[in-house]
């Protein structure tokens, strides 16, 4: 069975969700004793398994699943069954508490707690990343994923990370009230190229770029947080976004800031007494160096984190990019196809990364989204989800790696297939008693 293959430039930062609980045992200061250090870490993961052609088989049982870590057998000691967003187990089966209900007021009947095992959906939208004469396109795009995505039983809750000011929290979305509000709301607010290439220019690129995205991470990095709090449901974080780039057009800025300062093309040498110049040179590109060398690491190394924090919250990112096909810069652009195709390849990258690396997908170059997110549907309604305590006690051991086999032969199967765990925080002394 094969796993998700991660994007070539950025590899093994998958992570199934984890509860890490470290338990010490220590002795007053001054006395003499033993430290004792365990770990308890739950391990929740969701696998989509499919056939020959591509489908869902709903057949497997417990028994036809083998969870291994590092090599090593564990118990599963939680396993449900999803058909269509639904739980086939004791969780659809119980009855939800109903609230008080005060004379004379009205109120809306209560659902039934086997919505509870609906799918947990947040729409988040970065605004900050997508240009304002996208802003029709963004809309038509969430009109999609409104009609074709989110169903009855789902709870759904909406973010933007800028201008926008979208802040709604994860709940039912009767008769699509919320996400229309929100459709309306949406402003895209990000850089265009223009303006990319004509901000000043700083030690860790344009003027803007880093902050940007470190406002957008910061966002989605607080989301993930609360949604570690949800456990036995499918959590997908739809990224409506057009992806990110710290160097970009960096020929095309050169070129400017030499238009600008009246530099010509080379640069000499040596200079003779008559002021002519021999060994004349190429100028270097300085937005190669300064720093900026290390702008796609820097990149990488915060995509990583934001992935392996969705991993830990069980959180499944699905990227869109309402940008759809390109066919190169328009014509009030003066930048080479080359290095256009070069910032494409870059953003859609930085999407394709986070979706892959917690086993989702980007809908990115393509125009048909209506097919992209009924693939989302299909991922996102059938599954199993197998939970299990780890047992291995060494919380030195960050690193883990997770294989999943069936015993049915032909069948493909897609989920985490590694997980690290919290750094251990300062240990507090505690007496232990004798």
């Amino acid at each position: 069975m094969q796993t998700r293959n991660a994007a070539k430039w950025l590899s093994r930062i998958g992570i199934p969700t984890l509860l890490a609980t470290t338990i010490v045992a220590g002795q007053a200061p001054g006395q003499q004793g033993t430290t004792f250090r365990s770990t308890t870490n739950y391990v929740s993961s969701d696998v989509i398994v499919k056939d020959r052609d591509g489908k869902f088989d709903p057949s497997l049982e417990l028994k036809d699943f083998t969870v291994y870590e590092d090599g090593v057998p564990q118990v599963v000691t939680n396993f449900l069954k999803f058909i269509g967003g639904r739980a086939l187990g004791a969780i659809a089966e119980s009855a939800m508490p109903l609230a008080p209900v005060a004379e004379g007021i009205i109120l809306p009947k209560a659902k039934a707690q086997s919505d509870a095992s609906g799918r947990i959906f947040i729409i988040f939208i970065d605004d900050m990343h997508l240009q304002a004469l996208d802003t029709p396109r963004v809309k038509d795009v969430l009109k999609q994923i409104r009609d074709n995505l989110i169903h009855e039983n789902d709870l759904v809750g909406f973010v933007s990370s800028g201008y926008s000011s979208i802040a709604t929290d994860v709940s039912y979305d009767y008769n699509h009230r919320r996400f229309d509000e929100a459709i309306n709301k949406t402003m895209g607010s990000g850089m265009s190229p223009t303006e990319i290439i004509t901000a000043s220019n700083t030690a860790e690129g344009p003027s803007g770029i880093r902050y940007n995205a470190h406002v957008a991470f910061s966002t989605a990095y607080d989301l993930l947080d609360k949604a570690s709090k949800i456990t036995n449901r499918r959590k997908a974080f739809i990224y409506v976004s057009s992806g990110y780039s710290f160097n970009p057009f960096k020929d095309s800025r050169f070129k400017l800031e030499k238009e600008r300062y009246g530099i010509s093309d080379t640069q000499s040498s040596d200079q003779s007494g008559d002021g002519s110049s021999q060994n004349s040179q190429p100028l270097e590109n300085p937005f190669e160096k300064n720093g900026q060398q290390f702008a796609e690491s820097d990149l990488i190394s915060q995509l990583a984190e934001l992935t392996r924090a969705a991993n830990r919250a069980n959180v499944t990112f699905y990227a869109i990019d309402p940008r759809g096909l390109n066919a190169g810069p328009g014509i009030e652009l003066n930048v080479g196809h080359e290095e256009w195709r070069e910032w494409i390849q870059t953003t859609v990258s930085s999407l394709k990364v986070l979706s892959e690396e917690t086993g989702g997908f980007c809908i990115c170059e393509m125009n048909d989204f209506k097919k992209g997110i009924q693939m989302i549907d299909n991922q996102t309604s059938d599954y199993y989800l197998l939970g299990y305590t780890s047992n291995n006690p060494d919380p030195f051991k960050r690193r883990r790696s997770i294989k999943i086999e069936v015993n049915k032969p032909g069948l493909d199967l897609i989920y985490r297939s590694e997980y690290t765990i919290p750094p251990l925080k300062k240990d507090t002394p505690a007496k232990i008693k004798k």
